[in-house]
């Protein structure tokens, strides 16, 4: 995650995922957050190296470091799971006992995740250690439907209690989930989806140690604008907000320990979405 790691662990981690510096273009970072996969031998290493050591008491206080060791460690992930695990599809109920579970590493096979926030100010969620409930959802955006899978704090100890799937219209971004993936994948209606000025601030691509703060336009959107955004399976992570029906969203991509972040803020004008923000 970007925010420094408390863990000797996650240094190592940091070592090992390490794949681009402070000094690219605008562009060059927004691909090393939109790639859809990352090596699976350093996964595979990866995991190797976390089921190796036993978690830390103190990643429980901290969801984000609490998944991040449950992502990667299967014997940790067999702990954690209540079983037998409630699985809800399309309202239909089943049980998964643990013998048939097979081990989900989440985000930790893209080297990135994202959130979708109604504001910035929920971002200080991501910190608060008293939170007890987190949902991780799974967000499938070709396939049209979400896997929500359901945390809760039991004893100081976070499990996996349920997880939930239904259609990608039934989630709570339904709208603005559907309007991402077309912007994402459709290069034309994303040009049509950019406001007429959009706050930037990023590296200048005409000099790798100079930054850009001001407004842009759409004409310098193939310059300054990411390329290649995730449009498969996303992920994000409700650290127990309610979202509403607002005209305001964050989407956010953070990489994951290697310090990458873009920020793509969007508010419903007239009935469409468009971008008014622009964080590299």
């Amino acid at each position: 995650m970007r925010k420094c790691a408390i863990f000797v662990i996650l240094i190592l981690v940091t070592m090992m995922f390490w794949t681009a510096g402070c000094t690219n273009k605008a562009q060059s970072r927004a691909d090393s957050l939109s790639t859809d996969s990352v090596d699976t031998a350093k996964v595979d290493s990866l995991d190797a190296l976390l089921e190796s050591q036993p978690m830390p008491k103190a990643a429980d206080e901290l969801f984000d470091d609490f998944i991040f060791n449950f992502a990667g460690n299967n014997k940790l992930q067999q702990a954690r799971i209540k079983f037998p695990l409630l699985n809800v599809n399309n309202g239909d109920t089943s049980f998964i006992k643990k013998q048939n579970w097979q081990i989900e590493h989440f985000f930790m096979r893209q080297g990135y995740y994202t959130l979708i926030l109604d504001s910035r100010k929920q971002l200080n969620l991501t910190k608060d250690t008293n939170i007890n409930n987190v949902t991780v959802e799974k967000i499938f955006l070709r396939k049209n439907y979400v896997k929500q899978y359901n945390f809760n704090r039991i004893r100081g100890e976070w499990m996996l209690t349920s997880i939930n799937s239904h259609a990608l219209q039934k989630n709570s971004n339904s709208s603005f989930l559907q309007f991402y993936q077309r912007f994402a994948t459709d290069s034309a209606f994303q040009y049509k989806s950019l406001n007429e000025t959009i706050d930037f601030s990023g590296p200048d691509p005409d000099d790798d140690f100079s930054e850009l703060q001001g407004e842009i336009f759409p004409e310098q959107w193939d310059v300054l604008g990411p390329t290649d955004l995730p449009s498969g399976t996303i992920y994000n992570i409700i650290y127990g907000q309610k979202y509403v029906q607002n005209n305001y969203k964050v989407f956010l991509l953070r990489g994951i320990a290697n310090g990458q972040e873009l920020e793509m803020t969007f508010q419903r004008k007239g009935g469409a979405w468009k971008l008014i923000r622009l964080v590299e």
